[in-house]
C-alpha cells in the first residue's frame, strides 16, 4: 500500500485537482509540497494537527516538506470560514508566532539538507511593488470566480474588505514563488482552503504558458476537516482553544480532551490522527462495545505522547488514573496560581475561583454550573454561590472538579 492509498484509507483525502498524477508523485517521493501556517496565535492548536500529521506522513514516505511561516499573509488575514475580520496584527507579534510555530512544527518533522525547510512568505511579500504586481499577476484573476469562491461566503454576507479580498491572491502568489524558487509542485491543506488553492495551481499554470508551450504542472490536494459527530469542528473546550503549546494546554488537559471525546468520534480520531498501523485499527473496530474506555485510553496517550513526547503521555495516563480512582495524586494536575496579595482577607468566592481557572466562561455561567450541582471544590458541592475558600485552603491548595472527568488547583501564593 502506498502512501497515497494509506491516506485514503484513514479518511484523509477530501479534494484532488489530479488524482492520478498526485497518486504517483507522492507514492514515489516525488513532491515537494507545502502547506502554510499564518501566525495569528503564539501557538498551534488541535485544528493544525491534520496538517501537522500529514506532512509528518508524507515525509516518512520520501516525500520533501516545505513549511511556509505566513509572515506576509500575517498582515491581511484569511477570511476563510470567518463572519468578521481578524485582528491586525503588529509586525513584532506576527514575527514572535512565527518563531513560536517552528519550533512546535520541528517536533513533528525533520529539518535538515534535503529534508524539509521553513520559509517565511514575508520575505518576498512584503517587498513587492504595487503596479508590478496588478500587471503581473491580476490578468490572471477572474473577479467574478473569486466572488464565487466558498472561501469568501461568510465574510460576503456581513461585507469583505478589499484587503481580505486580497488574500487568495496573496496565497495563490506563494505558491508561484515557491514553485519558482524552491521546485515546489504540490500544496496541501484543510478542504476549506481549496479556492484558494485552485487559484495557486491556476496561476502557476496561466504565469508559466507561452505561445508554444502549456504552462507548468501544479497541484493540490485538501485534507478532511476535523469535525466531530455532530458536525462540529473539534479542538475547543469551555476554556478555549486545545493548544499544542504545554504552557497554554498543560499535557494533563491535552490527554483528557481526548480522553473525554464522544464515543462516535473515537474510532475516526484514531484512523485519523494516530500512526497506529491499519491492521490493528480494523481490529479494534470489532473490539466489543464495553471496550471503548480502552479505545479513548489508547487515542489520548498516543496523541499526548506525539505532541508531548512519551514522559508527558505517562505522567497524563498516570494522573487520570489516580484521579479517577480516588487515589488522588494532583502532581501534574493544571493549576492556577493567584496572588495571596490580590485575595480578600475572608478568602475567595467559588464563583470568581471558577472564572479564575477559566472552568467558566464568566460568572453568570460559573454560578450556574454551582447552582445545578455540577462542580465540587475539594470534593464539596458548595451550598450556595455565596461560599468563600479560606486563605488556609487557598495555600494548600483548592482541588475544583467540574463534571465528572475536568479537575484543576486553585493554588495562593
Amino acid at each position: 500500500m502506498g502512501i497515497y492509498e494509506e491516506l485514503e484509507a484513514r479518511g484523509l483525502i477530501a479534494q484532488v485537482t489530479d488524482e492520478k498524477e498526485i497518486r504517483e508523485l507522492i507514492n514515489n517521493g516525488g513532491a515537494r509540497f507545502y502547506i502554510g501556517f499564518d501566525p495569528t496565535a503564539d501557538s498551534l492548536h488541535v485544528g493544525h494537527f491534520m496538517a501537522l500529521c500529514l506532512m509528518k506522513r508524507l515525509q516518512m514516505a520520501g516525500n520533501k516538506p516545505i513549511v511556509l511561516l505566513g509572515g506576509g499573509t500575517g498582515y491581511i488575514g484569511d477570511p476563510t470560514g470567518r463572519s468578521d475580520m481578524r485582528a491586525m496584527l503588529s509586525p513584532e507579534t506576527i514575527q514572535h508566532n512565527c518563531e513560536c510555530f517552528k519550533k512546535q512544527i520541528a517536533r513533528f518533522i525533520e529539518f535538515g539538507e534535503d529534508k524539509a525547510i521553513a520559509v517565511n512568505n514575508a520575505d518576498w511579500l512584503l517587498d513587492l511593488k504595487w503596479i508590478d504586481m496588478l500587471r503581473e499577476v491580476g490578468p490572471h484573476f477572474s473577479v467574478n470566480n473569486m466572488l464565487r469562491a466558498e472561501c469568501y461566503k461568510q465574510r460576503m454576507a456581513k461585507g469583505l474588505s478589499f484587503l481580505e479580498f486580497n488574500y487568495m491572491i496573496m496565497q495563490s502568489y506563494d505558491f508561484l514563488y515557491l514553485h519558482q524558487h524552491y521546485g515546489c509542485n504540490m500544496q496541501f491543506g484543510g478542504d476549506d482552503q481549496w479556492s484558494n488553492m485552485l487559484g495557486g495551481t491556476e496561476l502557476i499554470r496561466k504565469y508559466t504558458q507561452t505561445d508554444t508551450a502549456p504552462g507548468d504542472d501544479a497541484y493540490a490536494m485538501t485534507i478532511t476537516l476535523l469535525l466531530n459527530s455532530e458536525g462540529k469542528k473539534m479542538g475547543k473546550t469551555a476554556k478555549g482553544a486545545v493548544w499544542l503549546d504545554p504552557a497554554k494546554t498543560s499535557p494533563f488537559e491535552f490527554y483528557q480532551y481526548w480522553r473525554n471525546i464522544d464515543d462516535a468520534d473515537v474510532m475516526k480520531c484514531i484512523r485519523m490522527l494516530t500512526f497506529i498501523p491499519l491492521d490493528e485499527i480494523e481490529a479494534m473496530e470489532h473490539w466489543d462495545g464495553a471496550r471503548i474506555n480502552e479505545k479513548k485510553r489508547i487515542l489520548a496517550y498516543s496523541l499526548t505522547e506525539l505532541v508531548h513526547g512519551e514522559a508527558e503521555a505517562k505522567k497524563a495516563e498516570e494522573t487520570a488514573a489516580s484521579l479517577f480512582s480516588g487515589a488522588g495524586s494532583d502532581e501534574n494536575m493544571p493549576k492556577t496560581v493567584l496572588s495571596a496579595a490580590e485575595i480578600p482577607a475572608e478568602g475567595c468566592n467559588v464563583v470568581d475561583l471558577l472564572v479564575a481557572s477559566k472552568l467558566a466562561e464568566s460568572k453568570s455561567k460559573a454560578r450556574k454550573l454551582i447552582e445545578q450541582g455540577g462542580v465540587t471544590f475539594d470534593g464539596e458541592k458548595p451550598a450556595s454561590i455565596d461560599v468563600l475558600c479560606t486563605m488556609d485552603q487557598l495555600k494548600a491548595g483548592v482541588v475544583i472538579r467540574r463534571g465528572k472527568k475536568v479537575f484543576h488547583k486553585v493554588i495562593a501564593e
